[in-house]
């Protein structure tokens, strides 16, 4: 089977084996807790609501289904069904709230745990999905343990986690575990061809520059000055590589601003943030209004920084104006600067390694060639390991800001290990 041809009524792409295997799962009730693993991106959501659809629908039967075309299906799509109960991450921090003991919120996991105690609405089965699972901390998935445990009749719970490691092993070993991985580019092009989002050739680099992952390679290709807006951020660290103490320094902030741009342009394009949810419900959340053009770090250390403006995840105001971002938006902004900065040492270490075939962005091909001459082949995959131990830093609220500074004097001259 084709993993990029739509099968049925499904909705998910390049994933036959997963699709398969979660259908037979759900389908056989042979579990009532389904783990979709995977990085941001790769269709865990889509997924999740294809095997909704499958559950909830009332106008076919079997392999038929979805119908995508009965009342149950429609309410599926349009995310009103009543036995369809989902739960992500929200507010500034990103977090999957554990909400209050009695009278729970809405969006909270207690709140979810006393919705699936009552009777379906349908008299059929009852769905939950909870995206982006890995944003509950121990307390919230502890409150959702029991009910993974003594769920009611009748009722498919469904977690989507881009770090299934931060799951705690009671929560893990409760659920059967499906893994979707990143794909080809050439299925990449398929799913936007089939979109038609981009032409083959745009739709090869954006497969390339999204690593494997069709959420983003659909963002970008929403957004194309967000890919204009990348390539300037990742050829500024490549000029960083020759570039003093001081005016690395001074060319943080400015990183930070543009990475802020970046990341909000591919939010409003529908992209998946980290900790977030991947499909429509997610993108609707947080869409926002970007302005402001790319900046390009400073050409001198004496150059005025900047910071992103609270009015928009996107905007950039001058330093001295006072104002300053939500400590969520500019973590938010470090953590897309920190991804961009992984993708740069990645391709710099294939091309110093001598497989420029393997570069992501093959915009950057002459540029990265020019930076690996003479750098250490060490240099790279050490600073990869700094890198994702700023990842896990930025996640527990160390300071955005420090810890791009960190990064930018680690980030050291060629001839130099990092």
């Amino acid at each position: 089977m084709d993993g990029t041809i739509a099968v049925a009524g499904l909705r998910t792409r390049g994933h036959p084996a997963a699709l398969a295997a979660a259908r037979a799962i759900v389908e056989a009730g042979a579990t009532h807790a389904l783990l979709l693993a995977g990085p941001a991106g790769v269709g865990k959501t889509t997924l999740a609501l294809d095997l909704a659809a499958v559950l909830l629908c009332s106008g076919a039967t079997g392999p038929e289904r979805p119908c995508r075309a009965c009342r149950g299906c429609r309410m599926v799509d349009s995310g009103n069904h009543p036995d369809l109960h989902r739960l992500a991450p929200d507010g500034p921090g990103g977090q999957i709230r554990i909400g209050e003991r009695s009278n729970a919120d809405p969006g909270t996991v207690r709140r979810l745990v006393s919705d699936l105690a009552l009777l379906p609405v349908e008299g059929g089965a009852r769905v939950a999905i909870v995206e982006g699972a890995h944003r509950m901390n121990d307390d919230a998935q502890s409150a959702l343990l029991k009910t993974l445990e003594e769920p009611a009749a009748g009722i498919t719970i469904v977690l989507c986690a881009d770090e299934e490691e931060r799951l705690l092993p009671t929560i893990r070993s409760r659920c059967a575990r499906i893994r979707l991985g990143t794909l080809d580019v050439r299925e990449i092009e398929a799913i936007l061809g089939e979109q038609a989002a981009a032409d083959p050739p745009t739709a090869a680099r954006l497969g390339r520059l999204a690593g494997g992952r069709p959420g983003i390679a659909l963002a970008y290709a929403r957004a194309p000055d967000a890919v204009l807006a990348r390539t300037e951020i990742a050829r500024s660290l490549l000029d960083l590589l020759d570039a003093s103490r001081a005016r690395r320094l001074a060319a943080a902030r400015e990183l930070l601003a543009s990475a802020a741009i970046v990341a909000g342009t591919l939010a409003e394009a529908g992209a998946p943030r980290a900790g977030d949810a991947d499909g429509p419900a997610g993108r609707a959340r947080r869409s926002r209004r970007v302005v402001g053009p790319p900046v390009r770090p400073a050409a001198a250390a004496g150059s005025a920084a900047s910071s992103v403006d609270p009015g928009g995840e996107g905007a950039v105001e001058p330093a001295e104006s006072g104002r300053r971002a939500p400590a969520a938006e500019r973590r938010r902004a470090a953590g897309q600067l920190i991804e961009i900065w992984r993708e740069v040492a990645r391709d710099l270490a294939v091309v110093r390694l001598g497989q420029p075939s393997q570069v992501r962005d093959i915009a950057l091909l002459d540029d990265l060639a020019a930076a690996a001459e003479g750098l250490d082949p060490a240099a790279a995959p050490r600073f990869l390991v700094r890198l994702a131990r700023a990842g896990e830093l930025l996640d527990v609220n160390v300071g955005p800001e420090l810890l791009v500074d960190d990064l930018v004097i680690a980030w050291r001259p060629r001839g130099a290990a990092a």
